[in-house]
Order: C-alpha cells, then structure tokens, then sequence
C-alpha cells in the first residue's frame, strides 16, 4: 500500500513487525559489532556493524520512505553526513553554495574542502540569475539550504534543477530546517538530500545523529562504498532512538509549526522587536516559493531586536525558553548564531548577512504557546 507521511514516520513503507523476533513491535536494538556466518561464502545479511546493522537499515529505510530515496544512509552527525558529500568532490572541484549557510558547514567547507582542494563560493541562491552567473567552468554542485540558516532564505528548488541539468550540476539539498514531514527536495530534482537527525527527526535534543538520502541508484552505490570505508556510521542504539523519535515527527511537527506561527505574530507587534524572519508570515520575500515546494513553514524564527543590549537581555532571562545552541526539540530553544552556530563564519560576511549583535534565532517547541509568548514577554519587558 501507498501509505500517508503520517503512517510512513511509524511504519516506513509497510508493517515491519512480522520480520522483527518474537513479533516485537518495536524494532530490537542490535548491539552488536560482528555477525555470524552460516558457513564459508554465506551471511546472514550482516557481516559487520560499520557496514551494516539491522537496527540502523530499519531505519535508513524509514527515511528512504520519508524522502521518497532509494537509499539512505545513517551518520553519526550531520556534519558527518555533510563530510560524506564532500568525498564526492576531488581537487579544482568549484561548489556553490547558499551564502546564508549553517556555519559548520561553513567552517567544514572552508578549512577541510580546502584543504583538498576543492574550491567553494557563496551567493543568495533565492536569487536565480545571480547563482547562473556565478556557475564556473568547473563548478561540480549547487549546496543549498531552504529556508536558510539562520536569515531563512528561500530558494527555489525547480530553477536550481534546472540550473544544475543546463550546466550538468549535482543538487544537494541541506533539508534539516523543514524535515522531510514539509519538504521532500528529492520531488523537486534534488540528487542529495542532507539532513542533521539531531534535530527534528529526532526531536528530543539528546541524540546525534546525520543522514544522506539519493533518488540515484549509481549515487547511492557509491555512497554506501564510501560510507562503509570511513566508518562514519550511526550506532544501533542511537538508531533505535531516532527511529522513536521520527514516529512522533507529524505531530511535532504541526505542534511547533502552530506555536511558531502565533509567536512571529506575536513578535511582529513588539515595540523593540525591529524585523521577524519566518517563512510562514506572508510577507516574506520566500513565502510563495516556500508554499509552492513545501507543505508548511516549519517552526524556525529568527528576529531582530532594537538594540544589542535588548538581545542580550532576552537570553540571561528567559525562564521556560533554554538559551543553547541546536534546534528542532520538543523544548524551545533561543540561539545567539553571531557567537554560536556562526561564530566561525568571518565577521564581515555575518555583517553583511545581517547575522549581528542584535540578531536571534529561535526554534519553537511543543510547549503552550501561551507559556512561551508569557516568556519572552517577561524577558522583553
């Protein structure tokens, strides 16, 4: 059967139970670094953990269901995952990437891609003419992130497909901000479809985790040959837990997208609260391409405060709201991304982003809305 989004975070692509000992319904935990053979020249199917694991197939299967993939593979970060992309790149390899980027992927790209060699520019990818005229003879890949992290830029999946098959281009496709539950990048042309776990997968804020989802059967090959070769797999205990976590992913999801909405209103009308970036307010410059590629906004806000002062003020008295880096748990979390998640982006390029002293971000949980407006009310006044 074809079954729903909502079915598939529990199920994957068919029950699953009738293949798990003793008709466990939840999936075991195989801890285990070896298997056992049969005999000389047979397997089990699993021979060893680095390459494979049964706890971790079930759950590269739910993503590869999740994504519309044909296969997936689980990493122990999502900047492993990010790590793993870049082994598909060799020396004088040019990549160009959204210039609004989380900034471990910044970081990674800018100290181990040189490092090899291969060469990275940065341009607004919500601007089409603008990445078609930064294409190089060279240029291999179009990295995107939509919505972007942190100033959540929209960029239009169907126009980079079609950038990246008139320029003969690999479209990878950072999905984190709006999980598979909103966005499959994969419908819209993507070749890669790169997502941290730790964040809304698993959604508890207690587990890293990385993946790496293809529609391409020759990709995925060599994927699984690269990954198994570094090593930089999921471990089965951590794959039971974001396998518990993705069966919550639809009513997280529509919880924190709720509560997002109603606290960038909210925002909108605060006297030192200067701008809101959320994709789901009306005005923002990404909203119709959002609509058109996603079937939500996702629960990501950032906004602009009146002064430094008044950030910083937030942040040392939110109660209920946790100032920490990371996003897409059930608890809300408020980030300073200039010395947090992009503190390793140059300074004159976070200037130029916008990416200031006056500048949060903020993930919505699934908390009480009411609670959380009261929150940054109290932490505003």
């Amino acid at each position: 059967m074809d079954y729903d989004i909502e079915t598939r975070c529990i199920h994957g692509r068919g029950g699953n139970q009738e293949k798990h000992p003793f008709g466990a319904v939840s999936v075991p935990i195989f801890q285990t670094a070896t298997f056992s053979h049969p005999g000389i020249g047979h397997s089990t199917g699993y021979d060893y953990t680095r390459e494979s694991n049964p706890t971790r197939a079930e759950l590269e299967e739910i993503m590869s269901s999740l994504e519309g993939a044909v296969d997936t593979v689980a990493c122990s970060t999502g900047m492993a995952a990010i790590e793993l992309c870049l082994e598909l790149f060799g020396a004088k390899d040019h990549i160009l990437c959204s210039e609004d980027l989380y900034g471990g992927s910044v970081r990674m790209f800018d100290t181990i891609g040189a490092q090899r060699g291969i060469e990275f520019s940065y341009v607004n990818t919500s601007k089409v003419k603008l990445v078609e005229n930064h294409i190089q003879e060279n240029t291999k890949a179009l990295y995107i992130e939509t919505p972007s992290n942190p100033t959540m830029q929209v960029t239009d999946l169907a126009q980079m497909r079609r950038l990246a098959d008139e320029f003969h281009l690999l479209l990878i496709v950072d999905n984190t901000f709006l999980s598979p539950y909103f966005q499959n990048p994969l419908e819209f042309g993507a070749d890669l479809v790169v997502h941290s776990g730790t964040k809304f997968l698993e959604g508890h804020n207690d587990t890293l985790a990385g993946f790496l989802s293809t529609s391409n059967a020759a990709l995925a090959e060599r994927i699984r040959y690269l990954f198994k070769t570094i090593g930089c797999c999921l471990a089965p205990f951590d794959s039971f837990l974001l396998i518990r976590g993705i069966k919550t992913l639809s009513v997280r999801m529509e919880k924190q997208q709720s509560n997002a909405a109603k606290i960038a209103g909210w925002l909108k009308q605060q006297e030192k609260v200067t701008q809101v970036y959320y994709v789901g307010l009306p005005e923002h410059p990404g909203y119709e391409t959002n609509r058109r590629q996603a079937r939500g906004a996702g629960s990501m806000i950032s906004f602009r405060t009146d002064s430094e002062e008044t950030a910083r003020l937030i942040l040392e008295r939110v109660k209920l709201i946790t100032y920490a880096e990371s996003l897409g748990g059930a608890e809300s979390l408020i980030t300073y991304p200039m010395l947090q998640t992009h503190g390793d982006v140059p300074a004159e390029v976070r200037e130029r982003l916008g990416i200031t002293s006056d500048f949060l971000r903020f993930s919505a949980g699934i908390e009480n809305v009411y609670d959380l407006i009261a929150d940054l009310a109290q932490a505003l006044a």
